[in-house]
């Protein structure tokens, strides 16, 4: 199983890389705070929304804030996880909220293995990701863009542990609320936390048995009645609670 992992991150990888060269050097950028940026080299808008911590007055290019991206679960709007970007942002975060699906972009594919079948909707994820890296640290020069924390809900948390395993020296934290697809990256210097929903089973590996636990920074805790769908903002108020109680208390125990 590792052998076949290693040779699709391989091979994602170099499409990735690919991607992102020419992502850099064909076209111009556009960009707003809330709104879109568009990358011209894929003719592709990506709608964002960047909010700055509460602290930022004291963020500079010498003592840099942290940098948390917010991917959305699949069709749920990218500016449905506040709970999420209130929590980052009181602790100096810039979080960058992003919506990685399109009107023109193909449907999620159903079926499995998922883990090939989805691989381009995740890549493209990927390379939008490290397309907004590559444009925002220079237009937001007193944050942190070289060891990002990723956030993501779902097809979100998949694109972020794509993310993560790909470019893992430049992830320090991942937090994903139910995705089910994607491996979390085995690596000692990424910090995870998974919350879980108790309503649909990950896929097989996505999640560390006990003694990888024993061995990889990576918290995975199953939270009761919840259901998968409902671990955003619009679900009920006692789940949103609970969710903002472990990612708050995930952040502050990094130290």
């Amino acid at each position: 199983m590792q052998k076949t992992l290693k040779k699709l991150f391989m091979l994602g990888a170099l499409a990735l890389s690919t991607s992102v060269i020419t992502t850099s050097v064909i076209g111009a950028t556009s960009y707003a705070n809330d709104g879109v940026i568009t990358d011209e080299s894929r003719n592709r808008t990506i709608p964002i929304n960047i909010t700055l911590p509460s602290n930022n007055a004291k963020c500079t290019e010498q003592v840099k804030c942290p940098v948390a991206f917010i991917n959305a679960g699949y069709r749920i709007s990218h500016n449905g996880y506040t709970f999420a970007s209130n929590a980052f942002n009181q602790r100096g975060y810039l979080t960058i909220a992003v919506a990685h699906e399109l009107k023109s972009d193909p449907y999620l594919n159903r079926e499995q293995p998922y883990l090939t079948t989805r691989m381009e909707n995740w890549h493209r994820g990927v390379v939008t990701l490290k397309f907004l890296v590559n444009e925002l640290s220079s237009k937001y020069p007193a944050y942190e863009f070289t060891k990002l924390t990723l956030f993501g809900h779902s097809n979100g948390g998949d694109i972020s542990a794509l993310y993560g395993s790909i470019y893992p020296n430049e992830v320090s934290t991942i937090i994903t609320l139910d995705h089910r697809r994607m491996l979390i990256p085995r690596n000692k210097n990424i910090r995870v936390l998974t919350l879980r929903g108790s309503d649909y089973p990950a896929d097989a590996n996505v999640l560390l048995n006990d003694s990888e636990l024993d061995k990889f920074p990576v918290t995975q805790t199953l939270i009761e009645k919840s259901r998968h769908n409902d671990m955003y903002d619009g679900g009920p108020k006692w789940l949103v609670d609970r969710m903002s109680k472990e990612v708050e208390g995930f952040l502050d125990s990094k130290n």
